[in-house]
């Protein structure tokens, strides 16, 4: 029986040959000429069709195996994988437009580069962060033990910083051993820890209405029940949360207490109290994010001081105030919950690493941070003040004038959809915050979160006067 003719060679003109052999096995799995579960011919069978060698087919399936494309079984050959679609956050949550959607921001955020504008984000700009006192920490590290730089740190993490915040805390009336503090890679990584450890797929949560952001993220990916309690000027509407705890069961409450995201307010002594209660009553743990915790003027209560971290669990990071690149978070929980915790993060990232904490400790014990957050704190003041004239100028008005802090949470003048102008900044390289973004029940429409040293440029103030001008006309 004569043989069927053999396919013509694959031409190596414009890529390498197992580049083209792989592209030629997607195209078939592609066009479903080959299916899921099916068999890829074999090594002998691809290079005799394909003109090639058996060791160019070799590479080319072992790179298919290795990026999941394909399967190899031994003594049976290869076969095309079954993949399950990978999880998609976004499908988990509600339906929404994508341009309010808990992602928007930050995606948008941290995929351009420094010519764009980025009012919306959440940190400060990187001439306003210590940069002298890092690279000096750096080169000091550089000279010590080779250990700093090369191995992993203990499970808990360094003690030193560890023992310098249980004195920091110390100063917000929270009082842990240091024991009881565990080093992470990030505050996000802290919550994330803390939710595998505390919540179930279908748990109820309670998050602030507005919150921030990744809360929604966060609590999404672990496929938790969340409800949105409205927040106001002095914390939680207690009648909302109260009458919610009592119908709903959550497991936990994720909230700022001090300069709160995204409308800056701090949580008042009677508000703390009842929180508290109604969370001891109904069994709800707290998750307390301080992460801006070293921008306040004057102390808000903390719940993990009220509470003893009893039902309070206390985190935080140095992200915003000494280098998104240095990632070193914390949390502060009780003794019975430190060791499930530790658990939890070897099981996930192995463990830290010793160079952040390294890093943030010889900044932070040099004594350039306090003067640094001095410098900043005053800088803060007067980009406030000035972020909220303009703004004032062009109609747009805080709902709060925060006493500290980065955000100014605005109403836009003539009923204008955030979001949509949100789109239209994108076309001038401006990236804006709109508020739905926060807001779980979308009820922030009109209203946007401005973080005011990033909103100075004459840029921004000119993009907005244009956009109001124009909806101006058209109401």
């Amino acid at each position: 029986m004569p043989h069927p003719p053999a396919q013509q060679p694959i031409s190596a003109n414009t890529d390498t040959l197992v580049m083209q052999v792989m592209g030629h096995i997607r195209d078939r799995i592609a066009n479903r000429s080959l299916v899921a579960g099916a068999r890829i011919p074999s090594i002998r069978q691809s290079a005799e069709k394909m003109g090639v060698s058996k060791s160019t087919v070799v590479d080319a399936y072992d790179r298919l195996v290795a990026e999941g494309t394909i399967l190899s079984r031994r003594g049976s050959g290869f076969f095309v994988a079954g993949q399950t679609p990978p999880l998609s956050i976004a499908q988990i949550a509600p339906s929404l437009d994508r341009a309010i959607d808990p992602f928007w921001v930050s995606r948008q955020s941290l995929s351009t580069d420094d010519t764009v504008l980025k009012p919306g984000c959440g940190w400060l700009p990187p001439d306003w962060l210590p940069n002298e006192a890092l690279r000096r920490a750096l080169r000091q590290i550089a000279r010590g033990p080779d250990k700093t730089m090369m191995d992993y740190a203990t499970p808990l993490g360094s003690l030193a910083l560890r023992e310098y915040l249980a004195r920091r805390m110390g100063e917000h009336g929270i009082t842990p051993p240091t024991g009881q503090i565990m080093l992470t890679e990030s505050g996000t990584q802290a919550i994330d820890l803390l939710c595998r450890l505390l919540i179930e797929p279908g748990d109820t949560v309670f998050v602030d209405d507005p919150c921030y952001f990744n809360f929604h993220a966060l609590l999404h990916a672990h496929r938790a029940n969340i409800i949105a309690i409205p927040y106001l000027a002095d914390g939680p509407d207690m009648d909302a949360f109260a009458r919610a705890a009592e119908e709903n069961r959550p497991r936990l409450y994720v909230t700022n207490s001090g300069l709160h995201n995204p409308t800056g307010a701090s949580l008042s002594p009677v508000k703390a109290h009842r929180v508290l209660k109604v969370c001891e009553k109904h069994g709800i743990t707290i998750i307390e994010d301080d992460i801006f915790a070293d921008f306040e003027t004057t102390t808000a209560p903390r719940l993990a001081a009220y509470d003893g971290l009893e039902n309070v669990v206390h985190i935080g990071s140095f992200s915003k105030t000494l280098s998104a690149s240095v990632r070193c978070g914390y949390v502060a929980t009780r003794a019975d919950w430190i060791d499930k915790l530790l658990d939890l993060k070897i099981a996930t990232s192995f463990g830290g690493g010793n160079l952040s904490s390294a890093i943030i400790l010889s900044v932070l014990r040099d004594g350039s941070y306090r003067k640094h957050m001095e410098h900043v704190r005053q800088r803060l003041a007067r980009a406030m003040t000035d972020c909220a004239t303009q703004l004032g100028v062009l109609g747009i008005k805080p709902l709060a004038t925060p006493g500290a802090g980065i955000f100014l949470w605005t109403r836009l003048p003539h009923n204008m959809d955030a979001a949509a102008l949100a789109h239209a900044g994108l076309k001038h390289n401006i990236i804006l915050a709109p508020g739905n973004v926060f807001s779980l029940s979308k009820t922030a429409g009109d209203l946007m979160r401005f973080n005011v040293a990033q909103s100075l440029d004459p840029r921004l103030m000119a993009f907005l006067k244009m956009e109001i001008d124009e909806a101006a006309k058209s109401s």
